[in-house]
């Protein structure tokens, strides 16, 4: 299988959708060790040089909303990872898989920033070499304030790694315009993008099963414009969008349905909407130090 084809064939039928694409489905599969082979960055170094050509300063910055995100990530499943009784311990292999994912992903940005002659992201107080890079947990209050409190109640930790995971893939979504005529770049960024719809399913199917037993029942994916609780609306606004490429995605015709329409719940899913810088930074803002 060429990704690369593939991908460029969707782009010739329809960018738009191309753009959309979720990487949240299949996603129970091969979630251990296999998933982390497509988690690492590949053919970083020379090949960058060679096949990049033309860079601009869009692809630098949407390379950085990426890196501000994987740093926020990083740091907050390794604290988490490392906050005694707070991870049963069934599902502390999957929390410490999706840890090393995003290190990996942080690694993967600020070599491929470099490489393009840009200045990586680097997070507030982060004091290189005294920081244990990637971690910044003085970069961050998890807490919002003391609203929450992720490291001493399970529900709630599961709550905000679901947005932080959520989020990451909108703004990677919205980010893929600026990488579209660089082919080395553009396939790198969705094979982060599927790593992340991995980590998102997986947060999700927790919230799921028992003992957390989300009310809301979460899916793998997102699901008409659901929030884990309802005062993180925010972060779910605009997820119940019918249209794509002008077309109603809830009136085209299903045979899997009695009455042959798509449920709009379905609709909704089917897809991950893209959200702009400016929106992916206030949304994490909260949780940022000032």
């Amino acid at each position: 299988m060429n990704f690369k084809h593939i991908l460029s064939d969707i782009e010739k039928a329809d960018p738009e959708v191309y753009e959309r694409l979720s990487g949240r489905r299949e996603v129970f599969k091969n979630f251990g060790s296999k998933v982390a082979l497509a988690a690492l960055p590949f053919a970083i170094g020379a090949m960058f040089n060679k096949a990049y050509g033309k860079t601009t300063d869009a692809v630098i910055d949407a390379l950085n909303l990426a890196l501000e995100f994987e740093y926020l990530e990083y740091t907050y499943y390794r604290q988490g990872t490392n906050t005694g009784g707070l991870i049963p311990a069934n599902d502390m292999a999957g929390f410490k898989a999706i840890e090393a994912h995003e290190k990996a992903h942080v690694t993967f940005l600020i070599n491929t920033i470099k490489s393009l002659g840009g200045v990586p992201f680097t997070p507030k107080n982060y004091t290189h070499p005294t920081t244990v890079a990637p971690y910044v947990p003085a970069a961050y209050d998890f807490t919002k304030g003391g609203t929450y409190t992720p490291f001493s109640d399970y529900k709630t930790f599961l709550i905000l790694a679901q947005i932080f995971e959520d989020t990451g893939i909108h703004a990677l979504q919205g980010q893929m315009p600026a990488l579209l005529d660089n082919n080395a770049i553009l396939t790198q960024a969705f094979q982060l993008l599927e790593t992340e719809g991995r980590h998102a399913a997986y947060v999700r199917h927790v919230r799921r099963l028992a003992p957390i037993s989300a009310p809301e029942t979460p899916t793998p994916w997102i699901s008409n414009n659901i929030p884990p609780t309802i005062p993180l609306q925010t972060y779910y606004n605009g997820e119940d969008n019918l249209m794509q490429n002008g077309i109603n995605v809830s009136g085209l015709p299903n045979i899997y349905y009695n009455d042959g329409v798509m449920p709009k719940i379905s609709a909704t899913a089917a897809f991950d909407e893209p959200f702009d810088k400016t929106r992916v930074l206030s949304l994490i803002a909260p949780f940022k130090v000032v």
